[in-house]
């Protein structure tokens, strides 16, 4: 009785893991991240967006006043995150071809504000704008560290830094910005999400 037993809760396990493979099999790599479809009635925010003037990868001073007229996705992560920064950022970076090449007139302005001063400074922008694929319709900012502090704390961006690490802990967020330069929409990312929010502005 007991051989009979193992041997089917050996079945069941091997059956489990089959389908889990042949699931995972199925979606494409960023399909596990996906955020899920943003609900038809999620409200609009129509928020004024608090200020911000920092430094790009070119060392431009960018404001938010530069864009009025067109969308803009923004969000905040940092070049030494290996979790959900380089999600966040593909996801907008993503979402902005997507929309650049299905729908021009829409296509938005991608924001990456660094939550680490300490380490992507001024001179380090470029590369690091580089290694995340930031075209020319996207701008890494960053600055001096008060200036970058103070442009979080005007966001609300809840984070903790580890003084022994450099490490930031903060939440996954992307902002959209209508043409008017207001907050209409926050979200956690999803290029879905993302370019159906764009495209409700």
């Amino acid at each position: 009785g007991r051989l009979i037993l193992a041997s089917a809760g050996l079945a069941l396990c091997v059956g489990v893991v089959a389908v889990g493979v042949r699931v995972y099999g199925a979606l494409r790599p960023g399909d596990l991240f996906a955020a899920p479809a943003v609900p038809a009635n999620l409200p609009r925010l129509d928020r004024a967006a608090p200020p911000l003037e920092l430094v790009d990868q070119t060392g431009e001073v960018v404001t938010l006043e530069r864009f009025r007229g067109r969308p803009v996705l923004l969000t905040f992560a940092y070049a030494h995150c290996e979790t959900v920064c380089p999600l966040l950022v593909r996801d907008v970076v993503a979402a902005q071809a997507q929309l650049r090449e299905t729908d021009p007139e829409r296509a938005p302005i991608a924001l990456v504000v660094t939550l680490d001063p300490w380490r992507d400074t001024p001179s380090r922008l470029p590369a690091i704008a580089d290694a995340w694929g930031l075209g020319d319709d996207a701008h890494l900012l960053g600055g001096e560290i008060a200036d970058v502090e103070a442009t979080l704390d005007a966001w609300g961006v809840g984070r903790w830094r580890d003084t022994r690490t450099g490490e930031v802990t903060h939440p996954a967020l992307v902002s959209v910005l209508d043409r008017e330069g207001r907050i209409a929409f926050a979200v956690n990312g999803g290029v879905a999400s993302l370019v159906e929010l764009v495209r409700r502005l």
